[in-house]
């Protein structure tokens, strides 16, 4: 399935139904006087963050919804039927703002929220409401309340405690899979993954956590390179970033040069971004060729705290959760 991150859609409430204006008319009671009913309620547009939706596919093709609206009353002070709401599920994370003018709604970050983001209208009074010892038959009722309507921009960003970043092929599908029971695509060619894959780690502290694979970043990503910016968003809601690298292809002219590259895509984008906390972690250290090279980039990295693991036989991969929860109970205090 497509990734689908963004969407514009219209929606609309239900206009409330009209009053009634009737008369009684009976054999044997000739003043029987207004007996017009009112008018329903329009239907409301409700959405609800569902855990069960993931992306914003279902906004792909249909761009405009429309709660149905109320019914008119009728005679013998029959109300008119409200119309049925209308909800829509949205995964959590979605962000929900007025298209028009710019201004945030809703930010959905708790499974089960709900907002009205469109009330219907209201339903008319009829002919009987209006009955006074002054005026013993009105001839006139309400109108029904007109609907809201609103153009919407949603975007969703994903939630996790824990961002993967790194370049193409680091070897975040394979971290996650091993860290959580997520089952991204691994295979040897650059973006493997095409969309961001959460998975949930346990651990035997009885600490869990989200971790979320960010598909792999290349220079010019904040441009919209690669895959690009719209991956970088999703990124701004973790609270600690695993920062992968494959050791074993780093240029030996200069080890440092793919960790320069992602903080700077991440600096480029947001000052948010760059200020988060960070791992780095050096991975692979299963090939002949790491050994070397890891001893190297940490000599360079002049006091940056690394971690080295190997993400395909599960060496240091411990002791990384471990310091992820440390990092994470720090930023909760």
């Amino acid at each position: 399935m497509k990734f689908i991150d963004e969407a514009k859609i219209s929606i609309q409430s239900g206009k409330g139904g009209s009053g009634c204006v009737s008369f009684r008319r009976e054999k044997f009671i000739p003043r029987g006087g207004p007996d017009g009913g009112d008018g329903g309620k329009g239907g409301d547009v409700i959405f609800i963050a569902s855990p069960k939706k993931r992306t914003l596919q279902q906004f792909r093709h249909l761009k405009q919804f429309r709660a149905p609206n109320g019914s008119s009353g009728a005679g013998n002070q029959r109300a008119g039927k409200n119309g049925a709401d209308l909800t829509l599920e949205v995964p959590v994370g979605t962000l929900i703002t007025n298209s028009e003018t710019g201004e945030l709604i809703k930010d959905f970050s708790i499974p089960g929220e709900t907002v009205i983001l469109a009330k219907g209208g209201r339903g008319g009074q009829g002919n009987t409401r209006f009955k006074s010892s002054t005026n013993k038959a009105p001839r006139f009722a309400q109108p029904g309340e007109p609907a809201e309507k609103l153009i919407l921009e949603l975007e969703l960003k994903l939630l996790a405690d824990v961002g993967l970043v790194g370049l193409p092929n680091a070897g975040k599908s394979t971290l996650i899979s091993v860290m959580s029971s997520a089952r991204p695509k691994v295979a040897d060619y650059p973006f493997t993954t095409l969309t961001p894959n959460l998975g949930v780690v346990k651990t035997d502290w009885d600490d869990a956590f989200t971790v979320a694979d960010i598909p792999g970043l290349i220079e010019g990503a904040h441009k919209g390179t690669g895959l690009g910016i719209k991956f970088l968003r999703h990124i701004e809601r973790t609270k600690i970033l695993v920062h992968l690298i494959d050791i074993s292809t780093v240029d030996r002219s200069d080890f440092l040069a793919p960790y320069r590259t992602i903080n700077n895509e991440l600096g480029q984008h947001s000052k948010t971004l760059s200020e988060k906390p960070q791992i780095v972690v050096l991975n692979k250290m299963d090939l002949p060729e790491s050994a070397v090279a890891a001893k190297q980039f940490i000599a360079e990295a002049k006091g940056l705290s690394v971690l080295t693991i190997s993400a395909a036989t599960g060496e240091g991969v411990d002791n990384l959760k471990a310091k992820i929860i440390a990092m994470l109970n720090k930023e909760n205090e």
